[in-house]
């Protein structure tokens, strides 16, 4: 083995995927769009209002105005998909920060040989961090109709809700391939 070449390919998989993760999991907890209400009765046929789970924004979309800290008149965030997103999505962007630390002690590129079981470990706090992101978004998806919007809107997901989607997998498939370190720690 040549000098600096002795980092196994899955944990560089997992090094690449999980700051991925993060960067897409970060922007769709703070970004206000998890779910876009459009053509609501009553209103400018193109006034969309974007809703996230801190915020609730509207946007004529000929003017590109746009407002938020809009008035939650429905009761949105008092609904438990978007609570439950309001504590786990910032509970797994912290415990990526954290696994994302592990994993670069563990794996240490200016040492002549990782440490797998650190390594090891790291995969799974960040493949845990995933799952943390990955379970309110697929619960707001599955409620993502039934959450109170202005009767006869129409409703789709939200940009927020995809980047959360692909954040979560990033970091689910980048903390297993982190795990497979284990598996050189059990051979020796």
């Amino acid at each position: 083995h040549l000098p600096g070449m002795r980092t196994p390919t899955a944990m560089i998989v997992g090094l690449v995927l999980c700051p991925c993760g993060l960067l897409l999991t970060l922007t769709g907890t703070l970004a206000p769009n998890w779910r876009q209400v459009s053509l609501i009765p009553d209103q400018p046929i193109d006034l969309v209002t974007e809703q996230g789970i801190w915020d609730i924004c509207t946007e004529r979309q000929s003017s590109h105005s746009r407002l938020c800290g809009q008035a939650d008149e429905l009761g949105y965030f008092k609904q438990v998909p978007v609570q439950v997103a309001q504590g786990m999505m910032p509970s797994s962007l912290v415990l990526t920060l954290v696994g994302l630390l592990v994993a670069a002690l563990g794996v240490r590129c200016w040492q002549e040989e990782p440490r797998h079981t650190l390594a090891g470990v790291a995969g799974l706090v960040l493949l845990l961090s995933g799952l943390l992101s990955l379970v309110p978004a697929s619960w707001y998806t599955h409620e993502l109709w039934a959450l109170p919007a202005p009767a006869g809107s129409t409703l789709v997901v939200g940009y927020s809700l995809v980047l959360s989607y692909l954040g979560s997998c990033f970091e689910i498939l980048g903390g297993l391939a982190l795990a497979l370190s284990f598996h050189r720690c059990c051979k020796k």
